[in-house]
């Protein structure tokens, strides 16, 4: 005799689907949902992108749900199966993406080289059939890691360029630098030039470049090293490293304004939070990105409470 309150195996085609009864975290709701299943298998679910809220897909654990509210749990798609070595996509919908960069891809290349983050999504759209083109919102250097910004189309490229400092309204960067900070937090000010070496030079008067603010707070401090916060107030090129390199704390691994400290083996500069407002789904957006671990290696190692 068949039990037909038995639960199916979930499919692409026939998700399981719970409906939320209680205020709670999602990583709370699935583990008593799904009884048995650990937490690291949810967080793999989660990275997966097969779980979905009110039909949004997400991969925050903390997410907190509301009574009333649907979690679905299906299969990954094509699309959501893309891998790369030095990309991967934190975020997707029809009009931008959001990615993680990894370290030694270039943004992009007038020259149309293939092997840079712009390339590398236009390869994944020919191959997930999206009529569109990658087009670039805003850049960051080869060497630095971290999230950014790609739109679909020319037109949503220009909603953040005309309208940059209010659609993106939080930036931030970690970085491990050299020397131990001083003060645990200040705020950095200069204009930015570029000679003709493309060697940007910083001056406390006008130089005729560009003015460049950067706001700064120290995390961490041990032997020789530190662990900054940076809010960039403005995106100037090479902001952060030649700020950290004024104040006597260059950026590790920084061979252009470095004191050649190469320690880590990379440039440690990594953008792990990005909130813009969303011009056309008229919603905050905010992501963040765990730390690179290479970057914890100076100091030493958090008690657990």
């Amino acid at each position: 005799m068949k039990d037909n309150n038995r639960k199916r195996p979930h499919s692409k085609s026939n998700p399981l689907k719970f409906t939320v009864s209680e205020e709670m975290p999602l990583m709370e709701f699935l583990m008593k949902k799904l009884d048995g299943i650990s937490r690291s298998k949810v967080k793999r679910m989660l990275a997966n992108k097969v779980v979905s809220v009110n039909g949004e897909r997400t991969t925050q654990f903390d997410f907190a749900l509301q009574p009333g509210m649907t979690v679905e749990i299906g299969k990954p798609t094509t699309r959501e199966r893309f891998h790369h070595p030095k990309l991967q996509i934190v975020y997707e919908d029809k009009y931008l993406l959001v990615i993680d960069k990894g370290v030694g891809l270039l943004t992009n290349s007038p020259t149309k080289e293939k092997d840079t983050a712009q390339g590398i999504l236009n390869d994944y759209f020919i191959a997930t059939q999206q009529r569109c083109r990658a087009h670039t919102i805003h850049r960051l250097d080869r060497d630095t890691s971290g999230l950014m910004l790609f739109a679909k189309s020319k037109d949503v490229a220009l909603m953040f360029e005309e309208n940059w400092k209010e659609t993106v309204y939080d930036r931030r960067y970690v970085a491990v630098v050299c020397g131990e900070m001083e003060k645990q937090s200040g705020i950095v000010e200069s204009w930015l030039k570029d000679n003709k070496a493309f060697i940007t030079y910083s001056s406390p008067t006008d130089n005729g470049g560009k003015f460049a603010q950067t706001y700064y707070e120290t995390l961490m401090t041990y032997r020789g090293y530190s662990l900054v916060e940076l809010t960039l107030q403005t995106g100037r090129k090479n902001q952060i490293r030649v700020h950290m390199a004024d104040l006597g704390h260059p950026v590790v691994g920084d061979v252009k304004y470095g004191n050649g400290d190469n320690s880590l083996g990379r440039l440690c500069l990594h953008a792990y939070k990005l909130c813009f407002h969303h011009p056309l789904k008229d919603k905050d957006m905010e992501f963040e990105t765990p730390f690179p671990s290479v970057f914890a290696r100076p100091f030493p190692k958090q008690k657990a409470n």
